[in-house]
């Protein structure tokens, strides 16, 4: 049986509990606790560094090893299901997400990003739902780098970089907007994308029905 064979008999066979969509199920568990910690080191709602500071970013760290983890071993072992399929990017939302708000609240992150990259990761999933009837938009070499970014961003964020050295807040700075910068473009590009699907889609259905119709008119 071939790898693409394989993953297809595992999307139809294999149940909810499989390693894959336990980790997943785990880092949508570990988004609580990486929030606790994150308010446990920050009395009155100001970024303190200190122990829980750093519990933060094992748990952080610990579910996007698992967000790598639970795909490849579905990948290989032919464990993707219809679960795993809609959890896993709910997962990644969450822990992003959170985390985004967490900082902000914590007056160490503007607003405007986190408005700016929530806005677009949820709108587009809306727009993914909205043209699933036309077709499928796949996954872009620009949304793959998007993700590993705002990862990057958010990790050195998490770190409590004043006790590490003052100037790496800059460093994270960049980043973060280096990957609002990246979500917008690819946000515009999904749209683009978007839009062409449903145009195809309708395309195809007017040639069908104008098919069927013409069939029908037969003798």
């Amino acid at each position: 049986m071939t790898s693409t064979e394989a993953t297809a008999a595992g999307s139809n066979s294999s149940g909810i509990w499989n390693l894959p969509n336990i980790l997943t199920m785990l880092r949508i568990a570990l988004v609580p606790f990486f929030v606790w910690f994150l308010i446990a080191d920050a009395p009155g709602l100001r970024s303190e560094s200190g122990g829980w500071r750093w519990a933060a970013v094992a748990a952080f760290a610990v579910a996007i090893y698992t967000d790598k983890l639970d795909g490849d071993i579905a990948r290989s072992r032919g464990l993707v299901t219809d679960f795993g399929k809609i959890a896993d990017p709910i997962a990644d939302k969450l822990l992003t997400g959170s985390a985004l708000v967490m900082l902000c609240v914590l007056n160490e992150l503007p607003w405007w990003m986190t408005i700016v990259i929530l806005v677009r990761e949820w709108g587009i999933t809306a727009l993914r739902f909205f043209v699933i009837r036309y077709g499928v938009i796949p996954a872009s070499r620009g949304g793959k780098l998007k993700t590993v970014v705002q990862t990057v961003a958010i990790f050195l964020y998490v770190l409590p970089l004043a006790s590490i050295a003052p100037w790496l807040t800059w460093v994270a700075f960049a980043v973060m907007l280096a990957a609002v910068l990246i979500t917008v473009w690819t946000g515009v590009e999904y749209v683009i994308q978007a839009l062409k699907v449903r145009s195809e889609g309708l395309r195809r259905r007017a040639a069908d029905l104008g098919q069927q119709e013409n069939e029908e008119g037969q003798p």
